[in-house]
């Protein structure tokens, strides 16, 4: 099974519309649309898996850079989560002042 990364969709376009565009490639086992928990729209990219290693590539051959619903279309390999860089670093951004303490803010009150 081979997974395939689908960029540059439109927000009309439907995990059924997706699956009908890709079935010129080969036996598609899953379709999904990633969708924006705050907004419930698409974030404008999904995943198909395809049967064989084969069919992927005759997926990317056929669809990537082609127009479905209006938007041209990337389609490549999908990488391993574990591979991409994280987004952000967690915890708070302090905006550089650096951490609680130190100096003097204005003399001892003691």
């Amino acid at each position: 099974m081979a997974k395939l990364y689908i960029g540059g969709l439109s927000y009309d376009t439907t995990e059924q519309s997706l699956r009908e565009a890709f079935a010129p490639a080969g036996n598609i086992t899953s379709v999904s649309i990633i969708m924006d928990k705050m907004t419930g729209r698409s974030r404008g990219f999904g995943f198909i898996e395809m049967s064989t290693d084969e069919e992927a590539q005759k997926a990317i051959e056929l669809m990537n850079g082609k127009e479905l619903d209006g938007r041209s279309l990337t389609v490549n390999i999908a990488r391993p989560p574990e591979s991409r860089p994280r987004e952000g670093g967690g915890g708070f951004n302090r905006g550089g002042r650096g951490g609680f303490g130190g100096g003097n803010r204005g003399g001892n009150r003691y």
